[in-house]
């Protein structure tokens, strides 16, 4: 099933790739479906608490306008937060905790995930003494 659902809470302790995008701070990072650890499920959201998930769809609508097909936005979604982690931007592992307000399921697989969750991602930085 893709499109929106009812929220989901998610947090994990992994690799997180956070970046501006248009006056947004989004973070990346990813889960497996099952034991062999492919990451093949993208988790990409906003990280003010505020925010929406919807607000990386919106973006998606108005940059990706070759097509304007679902498949695409995701898509563009997961190509914006790949390229940032691809270019060297990178942070150890760390814990986060995510809403996820969408769960998208791409056709085939796309930059090693065929799955997109999209939401609020809080970043939980250690406290430093």
């Amino acid at each position: 099933m893709s499109g929106k659902s009812a929220a989901v809470e998610l947090s994990g302790t992994s690799r997180i790739t956070a970046f501006p995008l248009e006056g947004h701070t989004v973070a990346y990072t990813s889960q497996s479906s099952d034991s062999r650890g492919l990451g093949d499920i993208a988790v990409i959201g906003v990280t003010d608490p505020a925010g929406t998930g919807e607000t990386l769809w919106r973006l998606a609508q108005e940059f990706c306008r070759a097509r304007d097909l679902p498949d695409d936005h995701a898509r563009w979604i997961i190509t914006q937060a790949f390229r940032v982690r691809m270019t060297g931007s990178y942070e150890p592992p760390g814990r986060w905790a995510a809403t996820i307000s969408r769960r998208y399921e791409l056709p085939g697989l796309f930059s090693n995930h065929d799955v997109l969750l999209t939401g609020v991602i809080k970043l939980h930085r250690p406290t430093v003494t």
